[in-house]
This record gives structure tokens, C-alpha cells and sequence, in this order.
């Protein structure tokens, strides 16, 4: 299956499909080949494993044989076609406070780029931070990005917004010409120390065409709720339901219940962390609560709880058990039936 990390919109995902269909690429096919059910993809709030959205770009560029069409994306597809992050922008009234939305709500997007503004006298950077380790065509994801938000921002204001410099954090590629063809006139450096757009702070100010002050506050509602479903502060209620649920003969891993929250794995970790708390705790938690209940019940054989619990041996079990609780499970259901008896 490969690492399970960070995830991105299924809109977002639709876009790759969508500008990969344009060169040619049958957009089913590519699904199949990377394993990504279609019918997930007609949900706008359904998330995608970024590492699947890196087989993606890797298929897509094979089968189009279009080496840049990750530079091409912003040309290819509406960049304001990205769902929910896309409207909160559009009726922002200034072009900077739309890039403040977008550092904002990137999680949205994608979880696994980091997007910061940074106002330095009359230069403003947006600064791309790569922060998960499924990524690894880091040139697709970074050139594609900045592709988009460069259309992205064209679109929003109707000017030809051009950066002044743009700094890639990684080496110089054979197809420097295309990059100088979309992002011209911008002084292009590769092999930096990181990612970075600088523009003129002018921009800033531009006023965004055709906002509307009161749909904002419904829009950005609606990016909230989302961000904080990535972000939910009651996780571990939610962790310990999925364990539940996966408790089927194998232990579940981190990976599998991340997926199921829709959710990257160090993003999981991280959350989890602030909360004070570990995976294991909580599998821990789950594992001992489920023993006990099982071992109440006359109808599971020690040996079968062992199994239904994901434990790879009966003596793992007893070994966890015992230190959980300081008895062996036949001591402890044995305690339980004198108990009642008395």
C-alpha cells in the first residue's frame, strides 16, 4: 500500500484527472491504475492519500507523455473551480486578505503543503512548505501549485499578476523553457534553500472582480467546519470508534484508521499529541476495555478473545493482559464468575 500520509480534496484530485483528460488520458483508467474508487471523487468533501495523488501525477504524465503538465494545470482547469477554499477567496475584497483565506484553509486543499505569507517592506512572499512524507515528486507538486495559484489569482482580479522572482527547492530541471514560458517574466532560481513566490506588495491591494461581502461569511462557515473535521478536538472519541469498528481478527494500524478519518497519518500523530494522548494508548485502551468485557461473558474461549482483539498469540494476550490489570485473563474471568456468585 505503500506510506499512508497527509490527503487532498477529491476536487482538487478532479483537477489532476481533469488536465491529464485534456492531454488525451482516459481519466477511468487512471483511477484504476492508482487505486482510487470514482464514485469517492463525486463527493466535493472526500479526501484523497496523497500518496495515491503522487502515483497520479507519475501515471498521468506517462500516459500523456506531457513531461509538464504539472505547469500546465493552472492553464488547463478553472483555478477557481477548487470548491469551497475557492469561493471564501472569491468574495474576499482584496487580493491579499484572498491569499490570507488560502494560507489559512490550505489544509482544505491538501494537507501535505504548507502555504505562508510573508510581508517583507514592498515584498510579499508565499512561501510553500512541503510537510508530508508521501510526497515524493516534490517538482509536480510545488511547479503545479504555484501554477494554479498564479492562474488563481489572474482570474480573481483580472490582471496579469506576475511574480517578481521565483525560488524552487529543487535542482534545475531539463524543461526550464516551460517554466520560463508560464512564469515569465519572473526571474526563475532553482536548487534554493526553499520554495518561494515574491511578488510586488502592490498586488496586495488589488480589489477582487465581482466579490460579495455577504456571501463571505457563508462560505467561510462552510471552510471552517471543514478544517476543524480535520482537526476535531474530540479525535480520540473518534480514533477509539474506528478501532472498534476495525477489531475484526487484526490489529488495526494507524495507517488504516487515518484513511477512515479521512485524515494523513502525521496529521493524526500530531493531533493526537496536542491532545496528550498516543494511538497506542488509545489501542490500548480499546484493547483492554473489549478483554474485559469478552472475558465478562461465558460464550469466548480465552485463546478467541486473543484472536478477536488482533493479538498475532494467545501468550501475547495473557502477557498484555496480566500487565494491564495484573492478573491473567482466566484469573480475572474466574474472579468475575465468584463474584456473581456471591
Amino acid at each position: 500500500m505503500g506510506t499512508t500520509d497527509d490527503t487532498l480534496s477529491s476536487g482538487s484530485f478532479n483537477l489532476i484527472l481533469h488536465a491529464a483528460r485534456q492531454r488525451g488520458a482516459d481519466s477511468l483508467v487512471l483511477c484504476k491504475t492508482v487505486g482510487v474508487d470514482p464514485a469517492v471523487l463525486q463527493n466535493p468533501d472526500a479526501r484523497v492519500p496523497i500518496r495515491l495523488v503522487q502515483a497520479l501525477w507519475h501515471e498521468a504524465i506517462r500516459v500523456t507523455g506531457e513531461p509538464d503538465l504539472p505547469l500546465q494545470l493552472g492553464e488547463l482547469i478553472n483555478p477557481l473551480s477548487l470548491g469551497v477554499l475557492a469561493y471564501v477567496m472569491m468574495h474576499c475584497p482584496t487580493l491579499g486578505q484572498a491569499i490570507e483565506k488560502l494560507c489559512h484553509y490550505q489544509d482544505i486543499a491538501c494537507e501535505g503543503v504548507q502555504t505562508v505569507g510573508q510581508l517583507a517592506g514592498q515584498r510579499f512572499s508565499i512561501l510553500l512548505k512541503l510537510t508530508s512524507n508521501a510526497i515524493v515528486y516534490p517538482e509536480y507538486t510545488l511547479s503545479s501549485e504555484f501554477s494554479v495559484y498564479q492562474s488563481a489569482f489572474r482570474a480573481l482580479t483580472g490582471r496579469m499578476v506576475a511574480a517578481e522572482e521565483i525560488r524552487f527547492g529543487f535542482p534545475e530541471p531539463e524543461n526550464r523553457s516551460a517554466y520560463e514560458r508560464v512564469f515569465g517574466p519572473a526571474k526563475l532560481v532553482f536548487g534554493a534553500d526553499e520554495t518561494r513566490l515574491i511578488l510586488d506588495a502592490v498586488w496586495l491591494e488589488t480589489p477582487i472582480l465581482n466579490a460579495n461581502p455577504g456571501l463571505f461569511p457563508l462560505f467561510e462557515q462552510h471552510a471552517e467546519e471543514l478544517l476543524q473535521k480535520l482537526r476535531q478536538p474530540d479525535l480520540s472519541f473518534r480514533v477509539k470508534q474506528e478501532i472498534v469498528a476495525l477489531m475484526n481478527g487484526e490489529e488495526p494500524t494507524l495507517g488504516l484508521v487515518a484513511d477512515r478519518l479521512a485524515m494523513g497519518v502525521r496529521t493524526l500523530q500530531l493531533h493526537l499529541k496536542e491532545t496528550g494522548v498516543t494511538y497506542q494508548q488509545l489501542l490500548d485502551d480499546v484493547r483492554r476495555n473489549l478483554a474485559i468485557q469478552h472475558l465478562r461473558e461465558p460464550n469466548f474461549s480465552t485463546t478467541d478473545i486473543a484472536y478477536l482483539l488482533g493479538f498475532s498469540e494467545p501468550s501475547v494476550f495473557y502477557r498484555t493482559f496480566k500487565k494491564w490489570t495484573g492478573s491473567t485473563p482466566g484469573a480475572y474471568r474466574q474472579q468475575t464468575v465468584s463474584s456473581r456468585l456471591a
